[in-house]
C-alpha cells in the first residue's frame, strides 16, 4: 500500500510540474530563429531596430480562455493534492478518495480544453506570423499532462484507504 501511495503521489507531483512549466514557460509556439510565443506575451525580434517587440496578448479572446483554463488546471491540481493529503491522514479505513479523483478529473478536462482551443486557433498564429513555426514544448507538455491527470483521477476514484 505504501508503494502505491508513493507512486500516486509521485505521479501527482509530476503532473503539477508539467502544468507549471506548460503554463508559465515561454514556448507554446516556436518561430524560426529561436523566437517563441507564450500564453502571456507575444515577443519577436525586430531586425531593423535590433530590439524585442513585445505585445500583450490579452486582447485575444480565445487566448484568454486558454490562459484561464491552464491556470484553473494548476489550481485544481494543487487543490486535489492538498485534498489527497488531508484525506490520507483524516479519512477512516476503507474510505475512497472520490473528492480527490473528481478534482483531478476536472484538472484533466481543463488542460484538454485549453490545449484543444490553442490547437484549433493555431491558424490565427500562422496568419499573424507568416514566417511559419510550430507548436512548442509547452504545448506538448500540456498534452502530456492531460492523460496523466486523467489516469491519476481514475486511480484516485478507485483507490481505497487501508491501514
Amino acid at each position: 500500500m505504501s508503494l502505491l501511495l508513493l507512486v500516486v503521489s509521485a505521479l501527482h507531483i509530476l503532473i503539477l510540474i508539467l502544468l507549471f512549466v506548460a503554463t508559465l514557460d515561454k514556448s507554446w509556439w516556436t518561430l524560426p530563429g529561436k523566437e517563441s510565443l507564450n500564453l502571456w506575451y507575444d515577443c519577436t525580434w525586430n531586425n531593423d531596430t535590433k530590439t524585442w517587440a513585445c505585445s500583450n496578448v490579452s486582447d485575444n479572446g480565445w487566448l484568454k480562455a486558454v490562459q484561464v483554463l491552464m491556470v484553473l488546471s494548476l489550481i485544481l491540481c494543487c487543490l486535489s493534492f492538498i485534498l489527497f493529503m488531508f484525506q490520507l491522514y483524516t479519512m477512516r479505513r476503507g474510505g475512497l478518495f472520490y473528492a480527490t479523483g473528481l478534482c483531478q478529473l476536472c484538472t484533466s478536462v481543463a488542460v484538454f480544453s485549453g490545449a484543444l482551443i490553442y490547437a484549433i486557433h493555431a491558424e490565427e498564429i500562422v496568419a499573424k506570423h507568416p514566417r511559419g513555426g510550430s507548436f512548442g514544448y509547452c504545448f506538448a507538455l500540456a498534452w502530456v499532462a492531460f492523460p496523466l491527470a486523467l489516469v491519476s483521477g481514475i486511480v484516485y476514484i478507485h483507490l481505497r484507504k487501508r491501514e
